[in-house]
């Protein structure tokens, strides 16, 4: 693939607004401070970036990505309105064009369609896409027609420039203003409007860069997404990308229990207390087969490129381990569809053969998780061998 950027595609109010918020940060708020710093009260002005900056970054891991994008749970109202006035204010777009891009990324990640693709370098991921059109012009917006039917969308979508000017700005700018007059309202322009817009804008832009460039694959290989325990402490949690990828509509991205991922956290919160509903979540045995065949992909590497004599006792367990496993999936999969077809059409099935179907339902789970111990008992002993 060759990158090839055209002048004539440059997004000029993007590449200005960039530029301008960098410099603001980078340069103009150090000689603030530097002139001012002793005038102001830092106590509110970082409580403000503080607030800010969850409110905003929140709005994007939560309401764009997770709730709009992949409609991984269902939000009452007031839990969207927030997220479509504070994504606003992260300066993104609206809902809509940001839903439409993020989808076109996980159709056709790696390829030309993808509109932030890693395989065109670092930069490019990062945020040449955003101030390049792309060529050809912009893509339509048919693929967010279900996001058109909400009428709280479609009025963030005509008016997201002007809710994030006057809430990313004119919040921090007219707190800092009642507090500490002019000084204080330049301190909230700086602090939790500029600076907060950079660190917002970059930790989502790293999720496109680094997370499709460093970190582990521990689900699959079949695109370039990566797992980054440390992008996670950054990004409320995205940093989880590889199995992101994998299963997208999963609410969490950091799906182990020792994962940091306050987005997740969020989610559940809200589910408590009455706000969001519907929380999609792949189980736990498929979370587990997925690790298994990426592991098993390695280890074909591993014994591959082996010029020693395996243990052969060793590998005959692992092989029958595997075929345990692979049976024990089918049975599982297809208990799976019987049981939620006869839910479906509970209208023809007996009460007998409901209380039947969820008894194999529940012995094949026991059978599969007993298949996963074995293969993971069976794996070790193989690998034992291979140091």
């Amino acid at each position: 693939m060759k990158l090839n950027y055209r002048f004539q595609d440059l997004r000029w109010t993007s590449a200005i607004f960039l530029t301008g918020t960098m410099l603001s940060t980078l340069v103009g708020l150090p000689v603030f401070i530097y002139h001012f710093g002793g005038q102001m009260n830092w106590w509110i002005h970082s409580a403000v970036f503080v607030g800010m900056f969850i409110a905003s970054g929140l709005s994007i891991t939560l309401g764009y990505h997770r709730l709009f994008s992949h409609i991984s749970f269902k939000a009452k109202w007031p839990v969207r309105l927030f997220t479509l006035i504070f994504g606003a204010t992260a300066m993104e777009n609206s809902a809509l064009e940001w839903c439409s891009d993020h989808r076109r990324h996980h159709k056709h990640t790696d390829d030309d369609n993808d509109p932030y693709n890693i395989q065109l370098g670092f930069l490019h991921a990062h945020i040449g896409w955003v101030v390049f059109r792309p060529i050809g012009g912009d893509v339509p917006l048919t693929n967010v027609n279900d996001l058109k039917a909400d009428p709280l969308v479609r009025w963030q979508h005509k008016w997201w420039g002007v809710i994030g000017i006057v809430v990313g700005y004119g919040l921090p700018a007219l707190i800092g203003w009642l507090a500490e007059g002019g000084v204080g309202m330049a301190a909230g322009l700086l602090i939790g409007g500029a600076a907060r817009q950079v660190m917002v804008h970059h930790m989502t832009f790293f999720i496109n860069s680094l997370c499709h460039t460093l970190g582990a694959q521990p689900y699959s290989n079949r695109c370039s997404a990566k797992d980054s325990w440390f992008m996670s402490l950054f990004t409320f949690g995205e940093g989880y990308h590889n199995f992101h990828h994998e299963f997208q509509h999963d609410y969490r991205n950091g799906v182990k229990p020792w994962q940091f991922d306050p987005t997740k956290w969020s989610i559940r919160l809200l589910e408590i207390i009455g706000l969001t509903s519907n929380l999609r979540r792949i189980p736990n045995e498929t979370i587990e087969i997925a690790e298994i065949r990426e592991t098993e992909r390695r280890l074909d590497e591993r014994l591959s490129a082996q010029r020693e004599t395996i243990c052969w006792k060793a590998k005959r367990l692992f092989t029958e381990a595997q075929e345990e496993l692979a049976t024990a999936q089918k049975t599982w999969e297809k208990s799976k569809k019987e049981y939620a077809l006869a839910l479906r059409q509970q209208i023809d099935t007996t009460k007998e053969q409901m209380t039947e179907l969820q008894q194999q339902l529940e012995q094949a789970v026991l059978d599969l998780r007993q298949a996963i111990s074995d293969w993971h008992d069976a794996h070790q002993g193989l690998v034992l061998k291979l140091v």
